[in-house]
């Protein structure tokens, strides 16, 4: 009886594992309606890197010198000129030799032209200098290659003695030295 029971159940064992192969081609033949998925058209119009929450730094020969944070970093490198975007704005810091911060400058919005190594910062831009002067305009340029920032909007300048209005400015990449232009007001600041 075992043996009878042995050839019964090893006949059966090989019909089930037949019709389970011959089901899993079947099934695995049939042809399912695939989606396509359209061709990227204009490849400039989309970032090479799109990050999110960004912090980094930049050092010169290994003292941190500068420190970048952003919510959302995108980097355009087909478009033509090829230009990184920040869109939810930007936040630099500059630190001195005991790696204290002794400026910055903020905005809600950056985006660096990478060719031209110009900066154009818009929307509610802060800066203090190493003076501790604070600048506040809507639109401020930081050109790289002629070590020049400046801006051609309204610009407040709040000093320790005075608060300056003015049509723009220009100035050197250490904010020591600054044209006004069309200097408006200037109103003395009282002490408390």
């Amino acid at each position: 009886m075992n043996s009878k029971l042995y050839i019964y159940l090893k006949n059966n064992v090989t019909t089930i594992t037949t019709i389970v192969v011959v089901l899993f081609f079947v099934l695995s033949c049939t042809e399912e309606k695939q989606e396509r998925i359209a061709a990227i058209v204009d490849r400039s119009a989309m970032p090479q890197l799109h990050a999110m929450d960004i912090t980094t730094v930049i050092s010169d020969s290994g003292i941190t010198r500068y420190r970048i944070s952003t919510p959302q970093w995108d980097m355009f490198d087909r478009a033509n000129p090829p230009y990184w975007e920040f869109p939810a704005g930007i936040h630099f810091e500059r630190f001195d030799e005991n790696l204290s911060v002794d400026a910055n400058i903020h905005s809600k919005y950056a985006k660096y032209l990478v060719n031209e190594k110009l900066w154009l910062l818009k929307g509610t831009v802060r800066m203090t200098n190493i003076k501790g002067e604070l600048f506040e305009t809507e639109r401020l340029y930081w050109n790289q290659i002629n070590e020049k920032i400046y801006s051609d909007t309204l610009v407040k300048i709040t000093q320790a003695k005075q608060i300056v209005y003015a049509l723009g400015f220009e100035s050197n990449e250490q904010m020591s030295k600054i044209l006004l232009v069309q200097s408006k007001a200037t109103f003395a600041v009282e002490d408390k």
